[in-house]
C-alpha cells in the first residue's frame, strides 16, 4: 500500500501506559500510518523501535516517531503531521486547564477526527461544546473511548436490557499490583480524594473520593476469583450520563482497588487527612506513590473488573453483574479496545456519525468480545435473580464452567429434594490442644482409616443442607448462594461461622478457593482465616473427596479424603467439603 494511501493516525502519549497499547492493538493494520507523538522523542523512537520488532512487512502498519507538545503550537505541530485522526492518550484530564479543548479544535481545523481516553467527568461532559465545529467540519468528537463511560456504558446497557428502571449501579476496577501505571494515571487518580463526589443526579447522593470504601470480591466462575478487595470511590464520567438515561437512578458508585492493599489504606488515610482539610490536596505526594507503585508489586499479576445493575423488570427486583478477569498485562488492553475498534472502523469507511460527544452509548459490548479471546480475558454474566433459586446450587455458581466438569463431578451437584450418599473415609487430626478444642466445637470426627461414611442432603429454597456421619460421629454445615459484596461465593456455614468460598475448575479437579470469613454475619480478619485446602476428583470412575483445614498458630484442624456413591442411583447427590 503507498504511502499516501494509509490512514494517518496520531497517537499523542503513544508511548505511555495506554498509549503503548493502543499502537500494540493497531500495528498489524497495513493500511495506517501511526504517528507515536509525545514531549520526548527519545522515548517516541524508542517505542517505534520496540513496536517494529513485532510487525512482519509489508502487512503492518507504517510506525513513525514524532515530537508533539499540547503546550506548542498546535496548529504548526499538526500541519506538519497531516492527521486523518488524532488520539489523545495522554492526560490526566482532570487537570488540562483554562482551555482543555485546545486540541479537539485544532484538530478538527486541520479536518481531522478525534478521540481520547478521558476519564474525567468535566472534561467529558464538556466535550458537547465542540460539537458545532465537528458537524461543520463533518468530522466525529469521541471522549471517554476508554474503560469508562464507553465500556462501563455498554455493560450497563446489556445488564439493563430488559430492565424497566434502574436503581443502582455499581463498577469497580482492580488492576494488576504489577501494572506499570504511568504518572499521569497517579495524578488522575489523586486529583478528587477527599473531594465530594455526585453519584447520580447533581440533585442525588454524593460521596468522598478514595474515601468511601466497599469490599468486594470479583469472580468469574470456574476460574480462580481476585482475591477480595477494598475499592474506593473514584471521579468517573458515568454518573450524569446514565442518570439522564434512567431518570429513577439512585446511586452510581464506581470505584477503584489498587494492590497491594496496604498500600490501598495508606491512599484511603491520605484522601481522608484531605476530607478533613488537614491537607489541600495530594498533588505533591503523585511522585511518591508512582515510585510506591512500581516498587511494591507483591500479590498475583491478574487484573479485573465488575459492574453490577439492581432495578425492577416485570415488577421485580432483579439484580445482575459482568464481571472480567485478565491474566498478566492483558487487562492494560481493555482502555484501548474501544479506540482500537474505531481506528479500524474508520480505515474500513465505516466512522461513528459525525458530532461530538461522550462515547457512552457508541459501542457495545459485543465490540469487544472479539479482543477479549484474542487476549485470553475472562468475563461472565451473573444473575443474582431469585428466579433462578430452582436451579441446583452449584450449578447456578458455575454457570457454563458447570458443563466442563467430569461427568462423575456433575452427577455430585445436579441434585433437588433429599439424596444419600455412602462410601468411605480416612480421617487426620490436629494433636494440638487449640486444633482439638476447634475441632470438638465444630464436631468433626476423630481419626481413623477405612471410616464408613454416610451423607445426607437435603435442599429447600435453593440452600443445601449437609449431614455427615463418620461412622456414628456427626457433623453438618449449610450451603447457599452469596449476596451483595459475597455474589457468586459459595457460602458454607458451620455453627456461627461462615465461610466465603469460590467454585473453581482446575483441570479434571472442582476446587474450593476460600475467600472470606465472618463469626455470625461481622467479617473477621482475612489473615486469621483458616486455609482450606479441598477439591473433588474422579479416580477409577469414581466420585472423591479430598479436605484439608488448618489455621494460624493451631495448624491442621482435621483432614479427610475418601469417596462416595449415591445409595439412589436415581437420585445423585453432592459430596464435597
Amino acid at each position: 500500500m503507498s504511502e499516501e494511501s494509509r490512514l494517518r493516525v496520531v497517537i499523542i502519549g503513544g508511548y505511555g501506559t495506554f498509549g503503548r497499547r493502543l499502537v500494540d492493538l493497531l500495528a498489524d493494520d497495513h493500511r495506517l500510518k501511526i504517528f507515536v507523538a509525545g514531549r520526548s522523542l527519545e522515548r517516541a523512537r524508542h517505542c517505534v523501535r520496540s513496536c517494529a520488532a513485532a510487525i512482519v512487512a509489508p502487512q503492518g502498519a507504517e510506525l513513525v516517531a514524532a515530537r508533539f507538545d499540547r503546550n506548542g503550537d498546535l496548529a504548526v505541530q499538526m500541519q506538519q503531521l497531516k492527521p486523518d485522526i488524532v488520539i489523545d492518550a495522554a492526560g490526566p484530564f482532570q487537570i488540562y486547564g483554562e482551555d482543555p479543548y485546545r486540541v479537539v479544535r485544532t484538530a478538527l481545523a486541520e479536518s481531522a477526527h478525534y478521540l481520547d481516553l478521558a476519564d474525567g467527568r468535566e472534561f467529558v461532559q464538556g466535550i458537547d461544546q465542540c460539537n458545532e465545529d465537528a458537524l461543520a467540519a463533518g468530522k466525529f468528537v469521541l471522549s471517554g473511548v476508554s474503560t469508562f463511560p464507553a465500556l462501563s456504558g455498554a455493560v450497563v446497557r446489556t445488564l439493563a436490557a430488559d430492565m424497566d428502571t434502574v436503581e443502582a449501579v455499581e463498577a469497580g476496577v482492580a488492576p494488576s499490583p504489577r501494572a506499570d501505571l504511568g504518572l499521569n494515571v497517579i495524578k488522575a487518580i489523586i486529583s478528587y480524594a477527599g473531594r465530594r463526589i455526585a453519584l447520580a443526579g447533581e440533585n442525588g447522593a454524593h460521596g468522598y473520593g478514595l474515601t468511601d470504601v466497599r469490599r468486594r470480591t470479583i469472580i468469574v466462575p470456574g476460574i480462580a476469583p481476585l482475591p477480595q478487595m477494598a475499592f474506593s470511590l473514584v471521579d468517573v464520567p458515568d454518573p450524569p450520563f446514565l442518570a439522564a438515561h434512567w431518570p429513577g437512578l439512585k446511586s452510581a458508585w464506581f470505584g477503584v482497588g489498587t494492590r497491594p492493599q496496604v498500600f490501598h489504606f495508606c491512599l484511603v488515610l491520605s484522601a481522608w487527612l484531605v476530607r478533613l482539610r488537614i491537607l489541600p490536596g495530594l498533588g505533591r505526594l503523585a511522585g511518591l506513590m508512582h515510585f510506591v507503585t512500581r516498587t511494591f508489586t507483591w500479590g498475583d499479576h491478574r487484573s479485573g473488573m465488575f459492574v453490577t445493575v439492581i432495578g425492577q423488570a416485570g415488577g421485580r427486583t432483579s439484580r445482575r453483574s459482568w464481571a472480567v478477569i485478565a491474566e498478566s498485562d492483558a487487562g492494560l488492553n481493555i482502555p484501548v479496545i474501544a479506540a482500537a475498534v474505531t481506528v479500524r472502523r474508520l480505515a474500513d469507511g465505516a466512522p461513528p456519525a459525525a458530532g461530538a460527544r461522550a462515547a457512552d452509548e457508541d459501542f457495545e459490548l459485543a465490540d469487544y468480545q472479539p479482543w477479549f479471546e484474542r487476549f485470553g480475558i475472562r468475563t461472565a454474566l451473573l444473575d443474582d435473580n431469585a428466579r433462578h433459586a430452582d436451579l441446583p446450587l452449584y450449578r447456578r455458581l458455575l454457570g457454563a464452567a458447570f458443563s466442563a466438569l467430569s461427568p462423575q463431578i456433575r452427577a455430585a451437584h445436579d441434585i433437588n429434594g433429599r439424596h444419600q450418599f455412602s462410601g468411605t473415609a480416612a480421617v487426620e487430626r490436629g494433636e494440638g490442644m487449640l486444633s482439638r478444642l476447634i475441632a470438638a466445637i465444630i464436631g468433626f470426627p476423630v481419626p481413623g482409616k477405612d471410616i464408613p461414611l454416610k451423607v445426607m442432603m437435603s435442599v429447600s429454597r435453593g440452600r443445601e443442607l449437609w449431614q455427615r456421619d463418620f461412622d456414628g460421629e456427626r457433623f453438618r454445615s449449610r450451603q447457599f448462594a452469596g449476596a451483595g459484596r459475597n455474589s457468586g461465593l459459595l457460602m458454607e456455614r458451620f455453627g456461627l461461622l461462615t465461610f466465603g468460598l469460590c467454585l473453581v475448575r482446575n483441570g479434571d479437579r472442582l476446587r474450593l478457593v476460600e475467600r472470606n470469613w465472618n463469626l455470625f454475619g461481622p467479617p473477621l480478619p482475612r489473615f486469621l482465616m483458616p486455609k482450606i485446602d479441598a477439591y473433588e476428583d474422579v479416580i477409577d470412575g469414581r466420585f472423591n473427596f479430598h479436605v484439608r483445614i488448618s489455621v494460624p498458630l493451631a495448624g491442621l484442624i482435621v483432614g479427610y479424603e475418601g469417596w462416595l456413591e449415591p445409595v439412589e442411583q436415581a437420585a445423585p447427590g453432592s459430596a464435597a467439603v
